[in-house]
């Protein structure tokens, strides 16, 4: 059962990782359930205090993860029209055959969205640079978070104090 368990928190762990690039998981809670789960392993300890700090980093991380876009393409003068082209861009530039598509489909996406709201191209431009800058600002803080996760796993892994069977 033990093997079991440090299986599934390790794949929460990596689907966390995962998840700091794709929009439909959220990348640090579930490398925070992954956590979760190994501390109820046999001869894994962790702490509540540790547990408790870890989640309410990752759900910070889930709040800012809407603030920080949002920031950044205010900043820039954009609008809801580019972010949700930043969004719509993303996912088509998850699943399409280009290469880079997930850093170029964000960046087209809130240009095609800014064009929509408003017709100069400058203005567009500007604002679908924010859009993206803070895009690219929110994933670099959920992967950096997750990564720090997958490091906490292995320490507390490498900790581990009982028989594994």
């Amino acid at each position: 059962m033990e093997i079991f368990l440090v299986c599934i928190a390790l794949l929460l762990i990596v689907l966390g990782i995962l998840g700091s690039f794709l929009p439909v998981l959220p990348g640090p809670l579930t490398s925070w359930a992954g956590l979760l789960v190994l501390h109820f392993t046999e001869g894994v300890e962790m702490s509540r205090t540790f547990l408790i700090a870890t989640l309410l980093v990752a759900l910070l991380i889930y709040v800012l993860d809407y603030i920080i876009p949002a920031i950044g393409t205010k900043r820039f003068g954009g609008s809801k029209a580019g972010m949700i082209g930043t969004t719509l861009g993303l996912i088509i530039g998850l699943f399409s055959p280009i290469p880079f598509g997930i850093i170029i489909g964000p960046f087209i996406g809130a240009l095609i969205g800014e064009m929509i709201h408003r017709n100069d191209f400058n203005k567009a431009l500007k604002a679908a640079f924010g859009s993206f800058l803070g895009f690219i600002a929110s994933t670099f803080l959920k992967f950096i978070v997750a990564i720090i996760y997958l490091g906490f796993f292995i320490v507390k892994l490498s900790e581990h104090n009982s028989s594994w069977f």
